[in-house]
């Protein structure tokens, strides 16, 4: 079992630039520790009979018709632009 001290949390949150109060170091390195022991007892689980990205439900996916459309939301998107000119946003000219 890996045992992380108060040093290493520093350094930890040194190195991914939180602050961390001092009082807070003991704390967050029980945390830590804690998590780490919680994979140490998911890495003892043998796995070797089960299947990559398996599920416990038997889920599929529905599939639905892929057609093409324009959305047809065009004259309620213009609404809200500033100016709009042949179906199309207008903007003002920026390179001269």
């Amino acid at each position: 079992m890996s045992n992380i001290d108060k040093a290493t949390v520093a350094k930890i949150a040194r190195l991914s630039r939180i602050k961390i109060e001092e009082d807070k170091l003991e704390l967050l390195a029980d945390e830590l520790n804690n998590i780490l022991g919680w994979v140490e007892q998911l890495e003892e689980v043998n796995t070797d009979d089960i299947q990559p990205m398996s599920s416990v439900v038997d889920a599929k996916l529905r599939w639905r018709t892929d057609e093409v459309s324009d959305g047809g939301k065009q004259k309620s998107v213009l609404k809200n632009a500033p100016n709009g000119e042949y179906g199309f946003f207008a903007v003002p000219k920026v390179i001269e």
